[in-house]
């Protein structure tokens, strides 16, 4: 059977109708409630304004605060983490088979079930042990960007996806083109163009049941086939993995860790539960790690070309470190300042989340003086918080330099690593390994290549500037580089490591 066209005429006019008689219904109640309402509040906190460093929105009766300052971001979101720590419920996550995703899920036990799970893999002290497989991917990717450096953002992205699905499963991808990866890569596009909290099914729940034939409801296809891919990620390399196991071979993997431990005394449905976590564990570490460290890159890419000053600073700093004849390694971190300062400058100069995923009170609660209902929705924007010029000396710029002083790591700067990965007990639990993944690539891909903007007809450097991509999770919207190997040195150093 054909499937029907989604006319986007025929999904606007559906949006409009429905919007038309929801304001007309919301009017005639707010008319008979209107007359028991008569009589003020009793005294209280001030309501909160609409402009300043605490911002409210009332939408379709929601309450929507905005926090747009360090101070306060850390009072609401972190000292008071047992009442800000829920998620609104987002219709559109089922649908593409994404309301398993912890990060999203609602605060409660299945919730801290799931993130001790995700924790016990990717503490501080487990990421230390992926290094060796860190190193080994990373080896692969810089040997891909030697032979078609044009394809920088391709292998950027297959490079983290590699390294997650060795760690995770013990599975090793192909050098390139891998049809697990590539299915990886399908499930992330999609569910980012879907999971935006903005599409008419999250405004208007009750769309969810309209059927795909109804003109204007053809998403319900592409939800299908978000859903199908993302399910496909979930279940395929976990069957593999336990497939593997049964056969009594051996599997040396973060997820096969977690499937040992469950009890042998467990019931059959404990079993499942369990095992559902794990497989639910193995797609968040997907889509949660490697869209957004791949976004962070990308912007690094670019700050080389705007900032050539910036890289020769670091090449001069690896040059003396580490020296022509091996790569950089986690051993040289500390004596790395100025790549660390880099890493750090990376997460603030372009925030992968500039509105950070919404967070929603438990109960009522007063900040300031100002009164916050019980459900209100807490939406940390995390952009303003890192280009604060109060706390960033020309925030627009990319200027690693402002993180040190006397040759070392300035700790009396903001620090952005703890705003660019989330908020309180909903911070994300694979941020060091994200960290580690960061230090690696930036060091790497600076010892052995130059990273430039190509030039125009005249021999002129291309100009061109930081701009983001719209949505929840932000990449640049262009990034214009031609990548050199620096040397002929270079080029053996990177042939002779892979």
């Amino acid at each position: 059977m054909e499937q029907p066209l989604d006319l986007g005429l025929h999904h606007l006019v559906l949006a409009l109708v429905v919007s038309v008689l929801f304001l007309i219904s919301r009017e005639a109640l707010a008319g008979l409630w209107g007359r028991s309402r008569q009589y003020p509040l009793p005294p209280g906190p001030r309501r909160l304004p609409i402009i300043g460093d605490l911002v409210y929105l009332n939408i379709l009766g929601n309450h929507l605060v905005i926090v747009g300052s360090a101070r306060l971001a850390t009072e609401l979101l972190e000292k008071r983490s047992r009442n800000t720590s829920d998620r609104p419920f987002i219709p559109v996550a089922p649908l593409v088979g994404n309301d398993a995703a912890f990060s999203i899920m609602p605060y409660g036990q299945q919730w801290r079930d799931h993130r001790r799970a995700f924790w016990q893999i990717f503490h501080p002290a487990a990421t230390r042990e992926y290094r060796e497989i860190q190193s080994e991917k990373l080896r692969m990717f810089l040997a891909a960007l030697l032979e078609s450096p044009q394809d920088f953002q391709q292998h950027i992205r297959y490079n983290f996806s590699a390294t997650v699905m060795k760690l995770l499963y013990d599975l090793d991808a192909k050098e390139k083109d891998d049809e697990f990866i590539a299915k990886v890569e399908e499930s992330m596009a999609l569910t980012s163009e879907h999971l935006t909290g903005s599409h008419p099914v999250d405004v208007f729940p009750f769309l969810r049941h309209v059927p795909g034939w109804v003109p204007g409801a053809g998403f319900q296809y592409e939800f299908a086939r978000c859903k199908a891919a993302v399910t496909c990620v979930k279940e395929a390399p976990f069957a593999l993995m336990k497939a593997a196991l049964s056969r009594g071979e051996s599997v040396s993997c973060s997820l096969a860790t977690l499937l040992s431990r469950i009890g042998g005394q467990s019931t059959d449905a404990e079993v499942t539960y369990r095992e559902e976590i794990i497989k639910n564990v193995g797609l968040i570490a997907f889509e949660g790690g490697s869209d957004s460290s791949f976004s962070t890159i990308v912007s690094v890419f670019l700050a080389m070309t705007l900032y050539p000053e910036v890289q020769k600073k670091a090449q001069a700093e690896l040059d003396a470190v580490v020296g022509p004849h091996r790569l950089p390694g986690f051993e040289d971190r500390d004596a790395l300042v100025y790549i660390n300062a880099i890493v750090k400058e990376a997460l603030r100069w372009h925030v992968v989340f500039p509105l950070s995923l919404p967070h929603r009170t438990i109960e009522d609660d007063i900040v300031d003086g100002y009164f916050i209902p019980a459900g209100s929705l807490i939406m940390p924007n995390t952009w303003a918080i890192l280009h604060d010029p109060e706390a960033y000396d020309a925030p627009e710029e990319f200027r690693p330099e402002r993180f040190i002083r006397d040759g070392k790591l300035d700790l009396s700067v903001r620090d952005p690593y703890a705003y660019a990965f989330g908020y309180g007990r909903r911070a994300c639990a694979g941020r060091h390994f994200a960290d580690e993944a960061l230090f690696l690539t930036i060091a790497s891909v600076l010892h052995v290549f130059n990273i430039d903007a190509p030039l125009d007809d005249e021999g002129r450097p291309v100009k061109t500037e930081l701009r983001q991509t719209n949505g929840l999770l932000t990449y640049p919207e262009e990034c214009p580089c031609v990548v050199t190997p620096r040397s002929e040195e270079a080029i053996s150093l990177i042939s002779s490591a892979y």
